[in-house]
């Protein structure tokens, strides 16, 4: 793929939009994939970005499996997994929003650094959640990592669906706009001076939360703390049927993709876990 053009949304999220040659390969994978979506495009669709490493040359077409076959270690790509914010078929257009935060880590810095006619490699599209319009209301529930699939999410609601939605950010000037037909209960949750990562406020601002009637859809993507918070409360506190979550551990704090796919791996309880690092 072939950077177009990017966008400031906030001072912690980049918008990197994508097309040229390689949408063509995309939009078939993709078509495919949303083949087996119950409830029309996945809303979590995913890819993973491919960082080649400076200095050497790569097999073109680039294969994975043989840039690891023969290649020095040092060579390969570092793998990175990241929403997909929207496609956009009639422009040959995707977009997917990074998390900045300064200079830390690969893919946010990168981001922030692109311009037009940079070229990045995609592998995908992967996907497994849509809003069900059979709901009586869905509940997001999510950090910077998550908001992507998120708004995503709340773009693809029917006109009447409702939806509660708790979103994790810095400050305020880090909200962005979202947009959606339905009746939406929106929180922002600030958390300031403190680290993503490191608070409760999501997990907090559900247990007050004044339970609607019905059968919920929820939501729950971000840090992987919401796997031991948010999560329990929904099964065993609110009574709600596995089918109806989707629940995901973007990533982890303090952890590389590659830590957090070892920590995934040694988790004992079987978790929809879906590796991604906002940064």
């Amino acid at each position: 793929m072939v950077v177009l053009r990017t966008q400031s949304l906030a001072p912690s999220m980049v918008r990197v939009v994508f097309g040229g040659d390689g949408f063509s390969d995309f939009a078939g994978r993709d078509a495919a994939l949303n083949l087996g979506a119950a409830h029309g495009r996945f809303t979590d669709e995913y890819v993973k970005l491919v960082f080649l490493v400076d200095g050497f040359d790569y097999p073109e077409p680039l294969d994975l499996d043989v840039v690891r076959a023969t290649m020095p270690q040092e060579a390969w790509p570092v793998l990175r997994t990241y929403t997909i914010r929207w496609i956009d078929d009639e422009a040959r257009e995707l977009a997917i929003d990074f998390v900045v935060h300064g200079d830390s880590g690969l893919a946010g810095p990168w981001a922030a650094h692109a311009q037009p006619g940079d070229v990045l490699h995609l592998r995908g599209p992967s996907g497994a959640y849509a809003p069900d319009p059979a709901a009586d209301w869905h509940l997001f529930v999510g950090d910077e990592a998550g908001l992507p699939a998120i708004a995503a999410s709340l773009e693809a609601l029917e006109p009447g669906a409702r939806a509660v939605a708790f979103l994790e950010v810095e400050g305020a000037a880090d909200e962005v706009e979202l947009t959606t037909a339905a009746d939406l209960d929106l929180h922002w949750l600030h958390r300031r001076d403190h680290q993503p990562g490191f608070t409760s406020l999501l997990d907090d601002a559900v247990r007050a939360f004044d339970w609607l009637p019905g059968r919920v859809q929820a939501f729950v993507h971000g840090e992987s703390t919401l796997l031991k918070t948010v999560r329990p409360h929904l099964f065993d506190d609110r009574q709600v049927p596995r089918a109806d979550v989707s629940v995901s551990g973007y990533w982890r704090r303090g952890e590389t993709e590659e830590g957090f796919r070892v920590w995934k791996s040694q988790q004992t309880e079987p978790a929809v876990i879906r590796p991604g690092a906002p940064r």
